[in-house]
């Protein structure tokens, strides 16, 4: 058979030139466009791990203000039901008409500080909302490059933080 002949003529021959066609294929994509692809990949990466990095930081920053809100309550509470005792202490020992006009006081004041109360938790709510909004549209962007508006990243945080 002719063919089987002619290949082991040029057998030497054409090893030589396939491994001189693969050891130029290595060193073009081997050593020089995979470090290229890696160094990208491995930027990524970084670009996530400090965005999760930074997403916890919001969170943590989140729940202090949120600890520091309810420590405010509680004192705001405990400061009103102070005044509302001393208030009813002094009522009794008072005569029928300075305890009625006392009441009336503490009970305005108690309706304040409730009214303040809602108005800080509500006001830290709307803070604790809007930075995790902030946080989810920078993270939702970071990772998948997709803008997301304002609305609807409050819209999910709400949903959320609310069921």
């Amino acid at each position: 058979m002719p063919q089987i002949e002619q290949l082991a003529a040029t057998w030497g021959s054409q090893v030589f030139w396939l491994v001189l066609t693969f050891g130029i294929v290595f060193l073009v994509v081997g050593l020089g466009m995979v470090p290229k692809v890696q160094g990208t990949v491995d930027k990524r990466d970084q670009g996530i791990a400090a965005d999760l990095a930074a997403a916890d930081q919001a969170r943590n920053a989140a729940d202090a203000t949120e600890a520091a809100w309810r420590a405010r309550e509680n004192a705001s509470r405990e400061a009103a039901q102070k005044l509302l005792a001393e208030a009813r202490a002094k009522g009794a020992a008072a005569a029928a008409e300075r305890l009625a006009a006392a009441n009336a006081d503490v009970q305005a004041r108690v309706a304040q500080a409730e009214a303040d109360i809602a108005a800080q938790r509500s006001a830290a709510m709307a803070e604790v909302e809007q930075v995790a909004a902030e946080a989810a549209q920078a993270i939702v962007a970071r990772v998948s490059g997709v803008q997301v508006s304002e609305q609807d990243a409050q819209g999910a945080v709400r949903a959320v933080l609310h069921g």
